[in-house]
């Protein structure tokens, strides 16, 4: 009778296990890859409405002393302009997110 090559002996053919099993490499990036997304969610809820808002309401001394930065650039540079519009460039500057 004429012998039987059987899948597990094959060296062309992988072993079932070796299908079934992911490899080490790939269970650490999936763990990884879950562990960003918890993380990101958790970061989504602790910022508030009222953080936020107050995260994008710079303090007045903060708005002046930009405002101060501005008008001196615009003095150097000879650009016309006035304090108001040094202040409300001041004030978009620190409104924006970074």
């Amino acid at each position: 009778m004429a012998a039987k090559k059987t899948a597990k002996n094959s060296p062309e053919s992988p072993a079932k296990d070796a299908e079934v099993t992911p490899k080490p490499a790939a269970k650490k990036a999936a763990k990884k890859a879950a562990k960003k997304a918890v993380a990101k969610k958790a970061v989504a809820k602790k910022a508030s409405p009222a953080a936020k808002k107050a995260a994008a309401k710079p303090s007045l001394d903060a708005i002046a002393r930009a405002a101060y930065l501005n008008h001196c650039r615009r003095r150097e540079l000879g650009l016309p302009g006035d304090h108001q519009s040094d202040w409300l460039e001041a004030e978009q500057q620190l409104a924006q997110p970074e």
